[in-house]
């Protein structure tokens, strides 16, 4: 495509309309492709949600541009046709969800997911994953069902503020100015952005893949182009060059790079780079161009259902891989997979998606028809709530005869005798999910004002405080709250936390090397636990226990208590509990209890003298505790339940309920091992 001259600088003449651009549709058609393909085969991230980022800000810049040059921004009339487009297709594929999540998910994941949906439903997704650290190149087979909804949730942020970034630049530097204001405006994004985006991979990768601001600077890169990119005029043979490097650029990404671990940063240049280069080729009116290939009816087509394809894709591979219990799709399954999905695509897009956008109805009707969508799936999870909830209503308590949990592998332990009603599992497997140690009411929790970073939570004493007790490092630590809160109130404790996830108390980064947040954290955490002076700290002695017995207990660690103990600070080091690359209560689920695959077998996974007997320089006023003998039955057995209750709440955690059952013993461990 020639490039068209563009106006002088200043000049109030609307340029002209962009001619129809067929091979961008064929552009979005291989993002499709390449995302759907890469994860139903490949189990990877392909990069193409990229593209469809740079694509979103060269339309809808072009159009706000256009628009602009007309006279106005229509901020609400924009705001109405992509409610319009995008929410009812949205709501059809999340109530579709949640009625095959009722049937098809393991009643552990029923709240996760009734939590994700709402926030899907909102286009508030991306966060809902940020807070709960969700790592997107996770096993397909634990991921959640809606999980691809944070790229769509970033995109409708983007539509929402958009047309208020240009209306206000519009404002600030008239239609005489717009062109050289806004080139500046979204250089400025890009730069900042990119930068930011750069700058917080580096320090937590999880959490700049779904930040929304990591990913600006690709609906910028998008926005510029369609500014300037009718004033470039290339060689025809350059343009070919050009347009097929992109598409090559495209295929190769996902191949080549680790998306899900290393993007965005500077790495998702590569695919909005060669997405810019097949957009700057254009037409190029040769048969051996890449727009050729881009502009074919097939193509083109798929671009049209791109956007529903997306959206079906990932519930379909997620609810198949349930239904088969498989970790990965395979040949014959993938194909099964992505052809539904295709056919729910193409049927979403002419009974939903194209109706809609034909139609032209009032801005009204257009928020009208958003916010009944956005009732139903309110609806549908909210039936979903119910039925969990009813399911969660148990009558059962923890440590009574038919649910003595780890109790039961105590020595001297009789069992009561089996009765002809089958015994349930405590908690119940829809409240599973949630059976985490908290520090809600009657616990306080802030920020420790004098040492930032740290957050701390305390739970007080019932008067004058017998002993105190800081519990620091990770969630691996926190789980143990389950039995120190039942030990605490009844021996008048006082127990204060610090606690970060994925951040072992170590001077070392044990779970992300060289990660400045929880090196900061662990800097700060010494001298505020030294100003408390507790009685001891509470944390994990060991760690990775997985099959091939790799258990260890970090030189960090041993520095981090060294560190107490020349304050004179005894600490409490725990041994670490097995970590599953599947969770044990699904494997239950799907094979009955009882079935040996779904436990792990204690001769495999820990050594017999523990990490920390051999590790160098451990302070005299270390003691260790070693609750193996609880997760794991004489028989050399370490099941998924024990005493009728679960052991894991997920693949690494125990369970709160376990915990509590633990309470005894853990407590007269502790006692000895002090010599209170």
């Amino acid at each position: 495509m020639t490039a068209m001259p563009a106006p002088p600088v200043g000049t109030t003449d609307v340029r002209s309309e962009r001619r129809y651009r067929p091979e961008l549709q064929g552009l979005r058609a291989l993002a499709v492709g390449l995302v759907v393909v890469y994860h139903v085969w490949f189990d990877r991230i392909s990069g193409g949600v990229d593209v469809f980022f740079l694509v979103s800000g060269f339309l809808i810049t072009g159009q706000l541009y256009r628009s602009a040059q007309r006279g106005s921004v229509p901020i609400t009339r924009n705001w109405g046709r992509q409610i319009a487009r995008l929410v009812p297709a949205v709501a059809v594929v999340l109530v579709a969800t949640v009625v095959a999540g009722l049937a098809i998910l393991p009643e552990a994941r029923w709240v996760q997911t009734v939590r994700e949906v709402v926030a899907s439903a909102f286009f508030l997704e991306n966060w809902r994953l940020a807070a709960d650290s969700v790592d997107y190149s996770a096993q397909h087979n634990t991921a959640s069902v809606v999980q691809h909804f944070w790229s769509l949730s970033i995109q409708v942020q983007f539509y929402v503020v958009w047309p208020l970034l240009i209306a206000g630049v519009v404002l600030v530097a008239g239609r005489d100015r717009l062109d050289r204001t806004l080139t500046r405006v979204l250089a400025a994004l890009f730069g900042v952005s990119l930068a930011y985006s750069v700058v917080l991979t580096t320090l937590d990768q999880p959490l700049a893949y779904f930040h929304s601001l990591t990913r600006v600077w690709e609906f910028a890169l998008g926005g510029l182009l369609a500014l300037w990119i009718d004033r470039v005029d290339l060689p025809a043979r350059v343009r070919v060059l050009l347009g097929w490097l992109g598409v090559l650029g495209l295929v190769a990404c996902g191949a080549v790079l680790q998306v899900g671990s290393v993007f965005p940063g500077y790495a998702a240049l590569w695919p909005t780079g060669a997405a810019a280069l097949v957009l700057l080729a254009g037409a190029t009116g040769s048969p051996r161009g890449a727009d050729r290939l881009l502009s074919t009816a097939p193509l083109r087509y798929l671009g049209n259902i791109s956007y529903s394809l997306y959206l079906w894709h990932w519930p379909v591979l997620l609810f198949f891989l349930a239904l088969t219990g498989e970790p990965s799709a395979g040949l014959e399954g993938g194909t099964f997979v992505i052809v539904l999905s295709l056919l729910l695509a193409m049927i979403t897009y002419h009974v939903v998606e194209e109706p809609m956008r034909l139609r032209h109805e009032s801005r009204r009707a257009q928020y009208r028809l958003g916010a009944v969508a956005v009732v139903l799936v309110l609806l549908a999870t909210g039936a979903w709530q119910g039925v969990a909830m009813v399911r969660a209503d148990h009558g059962a308590v923890i440590g009574d005869a038919t649910h003595p949990g780890a109790m039961a592998l105590v020595p001297g332990y009789t069992a009561v005798a089996a009765s002809d009603e089958p015994v349930e599992p405590l908690p119940p497997m829809v409240s599973l999910g949630e059976d985490w140690g908290r520090t809600d009411s009657p616990w306080t929790c802030g920020a420790d004002p004098l040492h930032p970073p740290l957050e701390s939570c305390t739970l007080p004493a019932d008067g004058p405080p017998q002993r105190r007790v800081v519990v620091v490092g990770d969630s691996h630590s926190q789980q143990y709250l389950g039995a120190l809160q039942p030990i605490a109130r009844q021996n008048r404790w006082e127990i204060t936390t610090f606690l970060k996830g994925a951040c072992p108390f170590s001077t070392a980064s044990e779970t992300d090397p060289g990660s400045a947040e929880c090196l900061a954290w662990n800097t700060a955490l010494v001298p505020a636990v030294v100003e408390l002076h507790p009685d001891v700290v509470f944390t994990m002695g060991s760690r990775e226990v997985r099959t091939g017995l790799t258990e260890a207990t970090p030189p960090g660690y041993v520095e981090a208590w060294s560190r107490l103990a020349g304050a004179g600070i005894p600490v409490l080091a725990v041994r670490d509990n097995p970590r599953f690359d599947f969770r044990p209560a699904d494997c239950v689920a799907e094979n009955g209890r009882g079935a040996p695959q779904c436990g792990a077998e204690r001769n495999a996974w820990y050594p017999e003298v523990p990490s920390w007997a051999g590790a160098p320089g451990v302070p005299a006023d270390v003691r260790f505790l070693d609750f193996s003998d609880l997760m794991c039955a004489p028989d050399g057995q370490c099941p998924a339940e024990i005493g009728n209750v679960w052991v894991y709440m997920d693949d690494n955690h125990l369970s709160a309920t376990f915990t509590a059952s633990m309470a005894p013993v853990v407590e007269q461990r502790i006692v000895a091992a002090m010599g209170w």
